[in-house]
């Protein structure tokens, strides 16, 4: 799934974009996805997510072995 984090599920956003004339034409915003590793201590491993920069700092917050199992909740594959 590009362009979509694995822990928070945020992806593209529609909505209008605005002119002075108060034209409205279509738009699209992009999540912030970067693809990182990181170090699996109970599996001795490194894995790669496709995370949203909220959820690196998330991980950073909560640790990376909830984080881990609240992906595989959501049924993805690490």
């Amino acid at each position: 799934m590009p362009g979509t984090c694995q822990l928070l599920g945020k992806n593209v956003s529609f909505g209008k974009s605005v002119s002075h004339s108060h034209r409205r034409t279509n738009r699209t915003w992009r999540a912030n996805i970067q693809r990182k590793r990181y170090w699996l201590p109970s599996e001795r491993r490194h894995i790669r997510l496709t995370l949203s920069a909220r959820a690196i700092k998330a991980i950073d917050r909560r640790g990376i072995e909830s984080a881990v199992a609240e992906i595989r909740r959501n049924g993805h594959k690490v």
